[in-house]
Formats: structure tokens, sequence, C-alpha cells
């Protein structure tokens, strides 16, 4: 979109994301699930059926390029606006002067946070079909709860606050109440630019899953998210064009038999054996990348007729240089790893990947971990979900 195509009647999300951060340094660009927290918020606009246009408004260049890569506009945010004290509003407002300013006219403002990792976007499209409808000016999520709540006075007493103490009526005898998520909130722009606040008007609620509320503040509840992301990607499609992988410890079970002449072998898993044939018939490519020097890691990956990269110290630029000679961009490469010499190479990928019993840094990185372990079909496990995905691409195409 520029100027010399004004378009009215948009609806666009904008994201606020400023570059400095106290409790969780960098926050935006922290992964949950192997992917940066502003690239989830990016993906849930975008895939939230009737909005038009996702705007990242920041002062980070490293922010911005993640969010373009995701798909986002970005609007370069001034540093009055973008300090410890600087209000959502204010540049919210900021973004929609230099989208007017660029002929671009917003009717409805999704203003999402990145700190909320799992927005579903059926949430963020009933919101905005609700205030582009006039059923509400302002619209934001939230989770119901029947939990009895109590503050504590000065000298540390309780009382009721949403009940009586002496009354404690069944759950289902109960109205429930609603706790803000901080995830999105959506409104008509001309009524925000009255208001100069996101709540104005006729207000409506949005239920979200409980499970989506999390909101990302410290250390902990990072960690948390990636617990969660972890279990909620078990089993799911892997929807990758290539597959690499470690060698040590995903192929086999990290250890080691030493005869007396010191030769080494290892425990591999046939499981794996028919996966990869079943992945190399489908025409997909795969790589083994191994630190190891080793005739073992050889002889197997020649047994299973895939290319093999090792004695490799720099997985990462040995991946980036391998990628680019098949043509093939990283965002639709699995890597599997399983220990920290692999995080380079996770975090360069668009799906990252763990085995079971990889390292806490290593699952904390990757967007899906295993529910198998090395060497005991992980590898079949994730050509499983590649060509899980594949094949409902495939299908797809064909209806």
């Amino acid at each position: 979109m520029s100027g010399t195509d004004p378009q009215a009647g948009l609806t666009a999300a904008i994201i606020p994301a400023r570059g400095g951060s106290k409790g969780v340094p960098r926050k935006n660009l922290r992964r949950v699930g192997g992917v940066p927290l502003i690239e989830r918020a990016v993906r849930a606009a975008t895939l939230a059926e009737g909005v038009d246009l996702v705007v990242v408004t920041t002062d980070d260049p490293e922010i911005a390029a993640a969010a373009r890569g995701a798909g986002a506009r970005i609007v370069e945010r001034p540093p009055e606006l973008a300090g410890d004290t600087a209000s959502s509003e204010g540049a919210l407002l900021h973004a929609l002067d230099v989208l007017e300013a660029d002929g671009i006219r917003v009717d409805t403002v999704v203003f999402v946070q990145a700190t909320s990792p799992f927005i579903p976007s059926t949430a963020i499209a009933e919101a905005a079909d609700g205030v582009r409808s006039g059923r509400y000016d302002s619209a934001f999520s939230a989770v119901a709860t029947y939990g009895f709540l109590w503050r504590a006075d000065a000298g540390g007493l309780a009382h009721g606050i949403n009940h009586d103490p002496s009354h404690r009526p069944r759950r289902q005898d109960r109205e429930p109440h609603h706790l803000e998520t901080g995830a999105f909130y959506v409104f008509g722009a001309d009524g925000f630019r009255r208001a100069g606040h996101r709540f104005f008007g006729r207000i409506g609620i949005v239920e979200v899953p409980e499970s989506s509320a999390i909101e990302i503040d410290d250390e902990e509840q990072l960690t948390l998210a990636g617990l969660l992301a972890a279990a909620t990607s078990e089993g799911a499609p892997i929807p990758a064009s290539a597959l690499v992988t470690d060698f040590d410890g995903v192929h086999t079970d990290d250890t080691a038999t030493v005869d007396s002449e010191g030769r080494e072998s290892v425990r591999v898993s046939r499981d794996d054996g028919m996966g990869v044939a079943r992945l190399r018939r489908a025409g997909i490519p795969m790589l083994i990348l191994s630190t190891e020097q080793n005739p073992v890691v050889a002889r197997r990956a020649e047994k299973l007729r895939v290319p093999v990269l090792h004695g490799v110290d720099d997985k990462a630029a040995a991946l980036a240089a391998w990628a680019e000679e098949h043509g093939i961009p990283l965002a639709d490469i699995a890597y599997v790893g399983n220990d920290v010499n692999d995080l380079g190479a996770l975090g360069i990928v668009g799906w990252p990947v763990a085995v079971a019993n990889a390292h806490p840094a290593v699952k904390a990185a990757s967007r899906v971990v295993l529910t198998r372990r090395g060497g005991d079909g992980a590898v079949r496990e994730v050509i499983e979900r590649i060509l899980a995905a594949s094949n409902h691409a495939h299908g797809s195409e064909a209806d």
C-alpha cells in the first residue's frame, strides 16, 4: 500500500513492540515454542479473518526485521514514544497518523500485545466483527472466572470482593466474572481518537480459553509458556519442505560402546530407517549434520541413502550453506537436535525440533518437542509429521 493507492474502511492490527524491557530483556524477540513473541503475534493477527493489514510499531531494528519477515508492515516509533513511561495508546495514535499520511484509512483497530504468545485468531476475528457491525464500540479478550475474589485491608484482614463470605453458592449457581487477558483490544479508530483510550462506549467481552491467557512479564512465565507450547504441539503436522538432523542423540540414544581396538558402535532404531525411506520416496530432501568425525556416522548415512556433513564445527553456517546451495528457504526447514551445540542451527530454521530427552535449553528453543527419545524412533516421528503436513497440503490443492 502507498499514498498513491488510498484505501478506506480497513481493519488494521497494530502491535506495539519496543526494544527496551526491564523484566525480561529483549522480551519481544524471546522465543516461545521456538518462535519469537513478535512473530507469534504477527501470525495470530494475520490469520484472523477480516484483518486487512498487520502493522508493528517499534523503535528496534531487530524487532522490525523479525516482524517484516513474518509479513508485517513496519512503523518506526520515535524515541519519545518508546521509553519506559510511554503509553501504548500513544504508540497506536502515532501509527494511525503514519498510516493516514500514507493514504491508508483505518476504521477498526485491533491492538495486539506480543507478550501474549497464545492469541486465538478466531477470537480476534470475533471481536473485530463485533466492532465493525456496531454491536460494540470497543471490545477486549477475557477469561471467565468463577473464583471467589478477596482483598486485604491495611491491617491485613480479608474482605470478600465479589461474594459474601458467609454465603458460598455452588459454581453452577454463581455468575461468572471476567479477567482481562491483555492479549488484544479492538475499537473503532475514530472513537479511539476522541477518547484517547482503548475502552469507550459500549464495551464488549470476547471470551478466550484460559490456556491462551498467559502473559509474559517475567522469566518464570516465559518458561511456563514454553512448556505449554511444547504440550500443545504434540502430534501436530510439521509443514517443512526439508529435514536436517543431528546424529548423536537423535539417530542414536547418545551412547556408544567401544571394543578393545577402539572401534565404536552405536544403537539406532530400525523404525527410523523405515521413516527415512518414506521421506525419500516422497521426494523431501534430508541431511544429517554432525560435529563427530566418525566412520559410524558415514556408514549409517550411507545405509539410509542420506547425504551427510560430519566433522562440522559450526552447524548453523553449514546448514545455511546447504540450504542456499539447494535453494531451500531456512523458514521451510525442520532441524532436529538434542544438545546445546544444536542451538545455533535451531535458531535459524522455521521448524526447530527437539527430541523428547533433549537438553532443557534445546527444548526451550524448539517449536516442537517430540514424544520419542533419540535412538528410539524420534526421526520416524518427525518424518511422519512432515509427511502428514505434505499429504494434507496436496489434498487441499486437489480440492
